[in-house]
């Protein structure tokens, strides 16, 4: 996949209100890449598929889950996924098969390999969609997070796999 002519990979994480899911796998993938001196080398963001949170900050429930495990998403704000993100994003994953369902709509037919399920880097789960925490108490905000620590594992072992000249090589 290649969205662009920039060598940098880039990944686009996608939920509903871009309020608890994506922000909290930006966050967590995001502070991966740093752990790994990998930061700078992907470029990371997270989007909405429905305009309900659009300029809103995170849950503060997903910001102080998060914070107790030390991700920082103080600095994030809802936005839409807009049909220039599947084209600028080498990859775009949905926390849910909904999500899924709906970008693949929004893509031209040779974009959609771009588009795919988060928790595919986790097959030790052995889920596919995120579950949503936002209707929940503090322990799916706990849960959700195990998941996307999970899932940025493999996903980053993926990568450098994948692009070990663009990721390792520098």
């Amino acid at each position: 996949m290649s969205a662009s002519a920039d060598p940098t990979l880039s990944v686009l994480f996608v939920c509903t209100g871009n309020i608890c899911r994506s922000p909290s796998a930006e966050g967590v993938f995001r502070a991966l890449l740093v752990k790994r001196h990998l930061d700078g080398r992907i470029r990371v963001d997270s989007a909405a598929t429905d305009d309900y949170h659009v300029g809103s900050a995170p849950d503060p429930r997903s910001v102080e889950a998060a914070a107790r495990r030390g991700y920082d998403l103080r600095g994030q704000r809802a936005r839409l996924v807009t049909p220039g993100d599947i084209e600028a994003f080498d990859y775009i994953l949905a926390m849910d098969s909904g999500h899924r369902r709906r970008l693949r709509q929004m893509a031209p037919e040779a974009l959609r390999p771009r588009i795919g399920m988060f928790l595919e880097y986790a097959p030790d789960l052995r889920l596919t969609d995120v579950p949503d925490p936002y209707y929940g108490g503090e322990a799916g905000f706990e849960r959700v997070l195990d998941m996307l620590e999970s899932a940025s594992e493999g996903f980053l072992e993926y990568l450098l796999t994948a692009y070990p000249d663009r990721l390792i090589a520098r």
